[in-house]
Parts: structure tokens; C-alpha cells; sequence
């Protein structure tokens, strides 16, 4: 008789469950981001809000790795820093401003979804059905958490927010097909990437956005806190993660960022989530440590 269960690989062990952890701290930040933005950051300004959250983040990390690209990494790195943080960033903020918070945490949410499918294409790894339905089903749990009745839709938000998506599922993709350089830190990496994007969201910030009239010490505390700990930080912790573990099931944690919105969400506005939410964010968890195994199927 053949039984199917879950479970860690052997070999992956405690170790492995130490850096699935640690690489969850990254989307747990991200899911700051909201809040940070609607309550503190200047409205209509999606491109200077990237423009500050990756060029002095990226700066900072290139004074703090002291290494620079070579070779093919001077085309590399502008390529993930477009699609991870230069075109990521304002989508996100646009659809966060075209959007209720939770269609737009809803439509983030399909990223593992994409990844799963990029994985095939551009890893050639096997479709794994066991963690794209637990994708579906942790797209479900956020959609619970965080689409309330009055949830409206905007063509401009759902697309900007499908975009961002797929943005970073590509992104993610490339940074474990391309790997890191040999001898080349994590923060270098995140450095060479955030300046990248900054130097590429300059011009359009500074054209298109212009800078905000008024930036009270509110907002300046808004940008720090995106550039130094939401990107400079989780994106150091990020891509160490990436090259440790799967990158279908790391994009899986990516599902801790909405649910951590809604929490904060939730405890700012002083209500308690109500038991459908509780469900969803049940469900969510449950996708999110189930991605993390694999099936095993012992003969019994």
C-alpha cells in the first residue's frame, strides 16, 4: 500500500528550517510598506516613494560591501533591479493608491502562483501541483483576510497590482537562476540591485512625480524606514534566502506581507478580526509551511 505525506527533506533538517525563518523576516517587513504609505508618505508620488526606498538604500550598501559588479553582472544586476525593485516599487504604490488595501494585498498574493510557472519556464524545474494548490489556496486566504464587502475595483490598480506581481516573480526567478557571484556578500547584492533601480527611477521621479511639495518629519521617517529596513534590510535577508531554498516555496512566503498588513491593519483601527478572516488567515498560514515541504511517498 502507498501512503503520501509532507515533510521536510532529511537533509535540509534544522538547518533548512532556520532559513526558511530567517527568509520570512523579509516579506514579515514588507508588509509595512502599506501602512507606512497611506499614513505617512505624500499621496500621488509612487516613483519618488521607489526612487527613495532603493537609490540611498543602495548606496548605503554599496559603501557598507565595498564590492561592484564585473562582468556580466553590470547588465544583471540592472535587469533584477528593474524587474525586483525599479518597476516593483511603483506598481505596488500605485495600486495601493487605486485600490482598497486588501484587493491590492489580494492581487500580490498571486505571485507564488507566477513563480510556480516561471520556474518551469525559465528553471525547466517540474511543475509541482502540491505547491502551486497550496498557492491557489493561500491566494484564498489572504482574499478572506483582506476583501471586505466594500472592496471596489480600478483598472488602473488591478493592473499595476497583476503587474507588480509578475514583476517580482520574475525577478525572483532570475536572482536563483543567475545565482551570486562566487566570494560576493548578500548586501552586496541587494546594493548593486537597489542602486540599480534608483538610477533607473531617477529621471521618471524627478520628471514625471517632481519632489513633494512638503515632506514633514512624518514622511522623512516613512522613507527611512522603507530604504534602511524594507529594502536595504529584507532585501539582504532576501536574497540569502533564495539561494538556500526553493524558490516556488520561498515565494510562498511572500503570503506573510498581506496577513501582517492586515494585522497591523486591524490593531491601528482597534478591531478584532472577524472569524471568516480567521479562517483566511488559517488557510494562509496553512499554504505557507505547507509549500515549505515536500511529498514523500513511502511504501507501507
Amino acid at each position: 500500500m502507498t501512503t503520501t505525506t509532507a515533510a521536510l527533506p532529511t537533509a535540509r533538517g534544522t538547518h533548512q528550517a532556520a532559513w526558511i525563518l530567517m527568509t520570512a523576516i523579509a516579506p514579515a517587513i514588507w508588509g509595512t510598506t502599506y501602512i507606512v504609505t497611506t499614513r505617512f508618505l505624500p499621496d500621488g508620488h509612487p516613483l519618488f516613494a521607489a526612487l527613495m526606498r532603493s537609490l540611498p538604500a543602495g548606496i548605503i550598501a554599496l559603501l557598507i560591501a565595498r564590492q561592484l559588479p564585473r562582468g556580466s553582472w553590470w547588465w544583471k544586476s540592472l535587469v533584477l533591479g528593474t524587474l525586483n525593485m525599479a518597476a516593483f516599487f511603483p506598481l505596488l504604490f500605485i495600486s495601493a493608491q487605486h485600490l482598497p488595501g486588501g484587493v491590492a494585498a489580494t492581487l500580490g498574493a498571486a505571485q507564488p502562483i507566477v513563480v510556480a510557472f516561471l520556474a518551469v519556464a525559465l528553471l525547466h524545474e517540474r511543475l509541482s501541483p502540491w505547491r502551486l494548490g497550496w498557492g491557489v489556496a493561500g491566494m484564498l486566504g489572504v482574499a478572506l483576510v483582506v476583501l471586505g464587502p466594500g472592496a471596489g475595483l480600478d483598472l488602473i490598480g488591478i493592473l499595476a497590482g497583476l503587474g507588480g506581481a509578475v514583476s517580482m516573480g520574475v525577478g525572483v526567478v532570475l536572482t536563483k537562476k543567475w545565482g551570486r557571484p562566487e566570494g560576493v556578500s548578500a548586501i552586496a547584492l541587494a546594493g548593486w540591485q537597489l542602486t540599480a533601480a534608483g538610477l533607473v527611477l531617477l529621471l521618471p521621479a524627478l520628471l514625471i512625480d517632481g519632489v513633494p511639495a512638503e515632506l514633514s518629519p512624518a514622511a522623512f521617517g516613512g522613507y527611512l524606514w522603507l530604504g534602511l529596513v524594507g529594502a536595504l534590510l529584507s532585501y539582504t535577508i532576501w536574497f540569502s534566502g533564495i539561494r538556500k531554498l526553493p524558490v516556488t516555496s520561498t515565494a510562498l512566503l511572500g503570503l506573510l506581507s498581506p496577513l501582517v498588513a492586515a494585522i497591523l491593519g486591524s490593531a491601528l483601527a482597534a478591531e478584532a478580526l472577524t472569524l471568516v478572516q480567521l479562517i483566511g488567515f488559517a488557510i494562509a498560514l496553512a499554504a505557507m509551511v505547507a509549500g515549505q515541504l515536500v511529498r514523500t511517498r513511502p511504501l507501507t
